[in-house]
């Protein structure tokens, strides 16, 4: 099943991929939690130009990606799974579970750090919040994230397998929980025990700083609670709250042109949750 799962990985998460975004692109139809404010057809261009973009510039970058260096892990011995005894399934949760909290800690500090806030505010800019905002990050950051990535995998020793159904997981739910979908609230509140809902982490796309530095899970819900960085809802209300961060508020600032720019206009503003104001 394993060698099954490697020989596949390319098709694997395009069938995930693909099915995943359309099954919450129609939920966002039938179901929609917010109006959105600003045109879809621009955002939606730009965001998808986005993903192009990011998957080209990582074939370009990376000779080896994630789910390759947990092969080469393996192979070498390298990596604390890969040198003690424990039963495979003990081995693939760990491992599952240790990325996911590498991603939050990540994701903490991309707001921690004013040079990289500059960097992941590109993924708050957008003014409203659906299921392309959960693909929308800089190509640099991405790059950065695919660094640290593969840091942890070969420090882990997580077996290939492991890797890819973390890599399918954390796509899917980031599309889930970026989705602009109505989840009735009985629901949402046991769903979120288990994974990051719409609801959970739409509180993170707030304009308030204070919720911008909370509810940082993209998967599992668990670290949010765990450290102190969990809000349960937006202050002003799901349908009341405005998405976005002050700065790049002019819908001109949606396009792909002016998206791959931000980074490099403007302060740090005062959303790095090193600045004063940061809790307001």
């Amino acid at each position: 099943m394993s060698d099954y799962l490697l020989q596949h990985e390319g098709p694997i998460r395009l069938v995930f991929f693909f099915g995943i975004f359309a099954a919450v692109a129609m939920w966002e139809l039938l179901a929609p939690r917010r109006r959105l404010t600003t045109s879809k057809a621009v955002r939606w261009s730009s965001n998808l130009g986005i993903v192009v973009l990011n998957t080209l510039l990582l074939r370009a970058a990376f000779p080896v990606l994630a789910v390759g260096m947990a092969g080469l892990a393996v192979q070498e011995g390298w990596g604390l799974l890969n040198r003690v005894a424990l039963p495979g399934w003990l081995a693939f949760v760990l491992a599952v579970a240790a990325l996911d909290l590498v991603i939050y800690l990540q994701h903490v500090m991309f707001h921690a750090v004013p040079a990289l806030w500059r960097l992941h505010r590109m993924h708050h800019t957008d003014l409203d919040f659906d299921v392309t905002t959960g693909a929308r990050f800089h190509p640099i950051e991405i790059g950065l994230s695919m660094g640290i990535k593969l840091a942890a995998v070969v420090l882990l020793g997580a077996s290939p397998v492991a890797v890819l159904v973390f890599e399918v997981l954390l796509n899917g739910t980031a599309m889930f929980n970026h989705g602009n979908i109505r989840l009735p609230l009985v629901l949402d509140r046991w769903l979120r025990l288990l994974v990051v809902t719409p609801d959970m982490h739409r509180v993170h796309h707030s304009v308030h700083p204070g919720e911008t530095n909370s509810n940082f899970g993209f998967n599992l819900p668990w670290w949010d609670r765990l450290l102190g960085t969990y809000r349960a809802q937006p202050r002003e209300g799901h349908e009341g709250m405005t998405i976005g961060i002050s700065q790049f508020r002019d819908p001109r600032e949606l396009r792909l042109d002016r998206l791959l720019s931000q980074p490099f206009r403007g302060d740090a503003s005062g959303y790095a949750i090193t600045r004063r104001g940061n809790s307001a």
